[in-house]
């Protein structure tokens, strides 16, 4: 008889049946009867009684966790403790940078209060000696600043070294701010046409611009409120430039004034050729000079620099020939062509004298005449 587990045609022929029959009498007296199976509990275990003794049912969501639940079987880290990790080392990079470079660069507070305001002197220098007249290029030749730079090329940069608590970078910047302060003040055409006052109003600290537009509007000889001692300006009614090539001719420099401001200093002469204003241009020959020598000194605190504009401190001024009656706050009158000396002064004062020149004792001057260029000798013909 077939048994459970039998081939469906029976043992095949040749095999051991009697054997067969007798292995299914002996487990078939250990079948389950249907009262046994109903009477077993059965028991389903759990996730985690499966997974082992020692598994964790929910995964560690520490940065420092090796990964999942499986990570304490060997399994691969996971996402977010990379991610936790990288972040933790990011942040301890960054603040060891900012470490060291507090420590290579120390922090240097900003300065404390506004910006000063300008104390200006400008002194006319009357003519000792009637004012030659003549065409510009001649006029120049026969000067001291024949051999002057024109323009902003005669404004010459110094070497830049860096001061205890500025780079070098630092101090070619405000060098080169003082440098555009002098051109827009000096050599602008608008500017020294009374026509202009902006290209030198940008380049200033705004705690300073309240005092720079009221001596715009209303120029006043108090030593505060000048025109002509923010910038070069000439009476439009008296005196027009007969010829744009100004000539120039000075020194700059450049010191530590305080840890956190630099000050330079600038001493120029600056040699116009002027014209009756009146005049017709065609009329060449009716030129004259017009000297005026500019000691300023401009300070800067980083701000400043990152602003690129300057605090203008203080500012002596010189400039003739003029007469000394006349007030040069709100602009230069010069004394053309022809004009004779009209004053004698306590000391003469020569604006084309290298160094610090002798300065006026009083509000007026004496112009100094200069030595003027020697021809070289010619040698005789053979």
């Amino acid at each position: 008889m077939a048994v459970p587990g039998d081939p469906p045609n029976g043992a095949p022929e040749g095999t051991g049946g009697d054997d067969d029959e007798f292995r299914a009498d002996e487990y078939r007296s250990v079948v389950f009867d249907e009262d046994f199976v109903r009477a077993a509990r059965i028991q389903e275990y759990s996730a985690q009684e499966r997974m082992g003794e020692h598994a964790r049912a929910v995964r560690s969501r520490s940065i420092w966790s090796t990964g999942s639940a499986s990570g304490s079987r060997g399994g691969a880290p996971g996402r977010g403790a990379r991610q936790g990790r990288l972040l933790v080392l990011f942040i301890a990079m960054a603040f060891a940078a900012a470490v060291y470079m507090g420590l290579r660069n120390p922090y240097v507070p900003p300065p404390d209060g506004v910006a000063q305001p300008l104390t200006s002197t400008v002194v006319p220098l009357a003519p000792g000696t009637p004012v030659p007249g003549g065409r510009p290029a001649d006029l120049f030749a026969r000067s001291p600043a024949a051999d002057y730079r024109i323009g902003a090329v005669g404004i010459n940069m110094p070497a830049v070294r860096r001061t205890p608590h500025f780079t070098d970078g630092q101090v070619a910047i405000a060098l080169s701010i003082a440098k555009d302060y002098l051109v827009q003040s000096s050599l602008d055409p608008d500017v020294l046409a009374g026509t202009a006052s902006r290209p030198v109003r940008v380049l200033l600290d705004p705690d300073q611009l309240a005092q720079f537009d009221r001596s715009m509007a209303s120029p006043s000889g108090d030593g505060r409120h000048a025109a002509t001692g923010w910038l070069v300006r000439f009476d439009p009614a008296t005196a027009v430039l007969a010829d744009p090539r100004v000539r120039v001719s000075g020194t700059l420099g450049v010191e530590e004034a305080a840890p956190d401001v630099l000050e330079v200093t600038t001493d120029h002469t600056f040699v116009y050729a002027v014209r009756p204003a009146t005049g017709s241009p065609a009329v060449a020959e009716g030129a004259s000079l017009f000297t005026v020598r500019r000691e300023l000194r401009l300070r800067f605190d980083r701000d400043d620099l990152g602003a690129r504009r300057a605090e203008l401190a203080s500012a002596y001024v010189m400039a003739g020939p003029q007469d000394c009656s006349a007030d040069p706050a709100a602009g230069f009158r010069p004394l053309l062509a022809g004009a004779g000396p009209t004053t004698v002064g306590p000391a003469a004062s020569d604006p084309y004298a290298s160094g610090h020149p002798r300065r006026a004792a009083g509000l007026c001057g004496v112009l100094a005449a200069p030595a003027t260029p020697q021809a070289p000798p010619v040698s005789p013909g053979p």
